[in-house]
C-alpha cells in the first residue's frame, strides 16, 4: 500500500488551479494499491478508508463512470481486477477530471504493456509512481500526455539499469585484472 498526503498552499487567487483532489487504485476487494490525497478533506487515514470504502460500495458494481457524494466528483474506470479513481469537489469540471483519468490510464497501461491489473501495477509500481507524482502535484494537473508520461516514468529506469550493468561491468573487469596480477 502506497499513500502519500499533500496539504498545499492554496491561496484564493489560485483556487482554480487545485482541481483534483485525490488519486486511488483500489482492487475489487476495496484494498489500496495506490492512493494519493491532495488537500486535508480526509485528514487521516481513518478518514481516507472511510472514504474509499463508501466510493468502492457506490462504484464497483456500477457501469457508470462519474460519482458525485458527499461534495466530491469522481471519476472512475475499472480494468480486470482494479478500480482507478480520480476525485475532486463537486463544483470541478468533470471533464476536466475525466481527462486527467484518461492520460493516468493510458499512461500506466503503456508503461504494463498494455494490460492494467493488479499484478502488473505492482510490477511497474516505481513507474506508476512516478506518473503519479508527474501528472498532479499538490492537486494541480501538471501532464496530459500520456506518451511524455510514460516515457518519462520509463526512461529514468532505464538509466538506472544501465549504470547497474555498466557499475557490475566494471567491478567484473577490475576483479579479473586484480585476479591476474595475483597469480602472475
Amino acid at each position: 500500500e502506497f499513500c502519500c498526503n499533500r496539504d498545499p498552499l492554496q491561496s484564493t487567487t489560485m483556487a482554480s488551479l487545485y482541481a483534483v483532489k485525490g488519486i486511488l487504485i483500489l482492487d475489487h476487494d476495496c484494498n489500496r494499491i495506490l492512493c494519493k490525497y491532495f488537500d486535508d478533506t480526509f485528514p487521516g487515514v481513518k478518514e481516507q478508508r472511510a472514504f474509499e470504502k463508501k466510493l468502492f460500495s457506490k462504484t464497483h458494481k456500477s457501469n457508470d463512470e462519474i460519482a458525485m457524494f458527499e461534495g466530491i466528483t469522481c471519476i472512475y474506470r475499472s480494468s480486470i481486477d482494479v478500480i482507478f479513481y480520480v476525485f475532486g469537489s463537486s463544483a470541478e469540471n468533470e471533464l476536466m477530471l475525466a481527462q486527467v483519468l484518461r492520460t493516468y490510464f493510458d499512461a500506466i497501461s503503456r508503461v504494463t504493456g498494455e494490460t492494467v491489473e493488479k499484478a502488473t501495477i505492482l510490477d511497474s509500481m516505481d513507474a506508476v509512481l512516478l506518473i503519479t507524482d508527474e501528472i498532479v502535484d499538490g492537486g494541480v494537473v501538471l501532464e496530459s500526455d500520456p506518451e511524455a508520461l510514460a516515457i518519462n516514468a520509463t526512461v529514468s529506469g532505464r538509466d538506472e539499469l544501465q549504470l547497474t550493468e555498466q557499475s557490475l561491468m566494471s567491478a567484473l573487469g577490475r576483479a579479473g585484472d586484480l585476479l591476474r596480477k595475483g597469480l602472475a
